[in-house]
């Protein structure tokens, strides 16, 4: 490879790579790349916050979603990385690159959508930008003000920490096999797989009260799978993880068992499942679980040995792929 070629064998990580070589930092910076958000100083005890993500409706609008579900998506996405470190939003921008032939219809189902999703997670979206473009484009950015030891950042994880979630997984990826791909399914299934798709939620007060309980050590949204989010983690905080239990929903199981696939490789790999992955210091679990309300389930521990990720299984350790969703690449990194 000369270094001149195609995204695709570049891949979204190589791309931030360049900017971020290109960019570096300022004495202000506080939180870089690398991370669910960016920071910069305020003073000496605060900092800004910041986020951005980028729906696009050719990549991340699966058949059947509406416009209005496509803007609460793509606000839910930039929520879910606030909530990881413990930040609420104050206020947003929104950009829309609109192609020409979308309807008046169209535009107020995207408007009535970020009204929403502002609504939901409290904030107010206080500008923005248009512009026409090929394909539909909805790129959020948020803002937030929090204290800069306060925020809880992928690099924080220690040897013999707790490793948590905030919920099941394999229920997006399900319900995405199903539409792509065009599966028969009972209707038992329609309701909770499809929820998951086109009502995706951020786990914004649930994030904010275990960064305020004081018990967390690192933090990562899930969104591009389970598995990745926990080799950010190990990458960050130079560890390693042994994971005794991968969590799967209840609708996921039965969409497996449907149709022969492997529920644990389903939850492990998938994407889009707005969860938090965290790893919680050993003395401190059982404040984490009552700051939760019970909403954090432990599925493993934090282990030397950098970056190597497996999980326990009939008295073996089977290894867990980095592996996830990657922009310009494929469907795995």
């Amino acid at each position: 490879m000369t270094g001149l070629g195609p995204l695709r064998e570049l891949g979204e990580l190589g791309v931030i790579r360049i900017l971020e070589r290109k960019l570096g930092t300022s004495p202000r910076t506080a939180v870089g790349f690398g991370d669910d958000i960016s920071a910069v100083k305020m003073g000496q005890r605060r900092v800004l916050v910041l986020k951005t993500d980028m729906l696009v409706g050719s990549t991340d609008v699966p058949p059947g979603m509406t416009m209005r579900q496509a803007a609460w998506k793509a606000v839910v996405a930039n929520v879910s990385d606030m909530a990881a470190k413990g930040v609420k939003p104050v206020a947003g921008l929104v950009a829309l690159g609109l192609p020409v032939d979308l309807t008046k219809g169209d535009v107020n189902g995207l408007a009535d959508g970020l009204r929403d999703a502002a609504r939901e997670y409290g904030f107010p979206l206080v500008g923005g930008d248009t512009n026409e473009s090929k394909d539909l484009t909805i790129s959020i950015a948020l803002f937030g003000i929090a204290k800069s030891n306060q925020l809880v950042l992928r690099s924080g994880a220690r040897v013999g920490d707790v490793v948590a979630v905030t919920g099941a997984f394999g229920s997006t990826t399900a319900a995405l096999k199903a539409l792509i791909e065009e599966k028969k399914r009972p209707n038992r299934l329609a309701r909770p797989l499809f929820d998951a798709v086109y009502k995706p939620r951020a786990q914004l007060d649930l994030g904010l009260k275990l960064a305020a309980s004081g018990a967390l050590s690192s933090s990562i949204d899930s969104s591009d799978g389970l598995a990745w989010s926990l080799h950010e983690l190990c990458k960050a905080s130079r560890v390693g993880m042994r994971i005794g239990h991968v969590p799967i929903s209840s609708a996921a199981l039965k969409f497996c068992a449907e149709f022969d696939y492997d529920p644990t490789e389903l939850a492990l790999y998938g994407g889009e499942e707005y969860h938090l992955v965290v790893t919680v210091k050993p003395d401190r679990i059982k404040s984490a679980q009552r700051a939760a309300s019970g909403k954090l389930l432990a599925i493993g521990t934090v282990t030397q040995g950098l970056s190597r990720v497996v999980l326990r299984q009939a008295r073996r350790d089977l290894t867990i792929e980095r592996k996830g969703w990657e922009h310009f690449k494929s469907s795995t990194r």
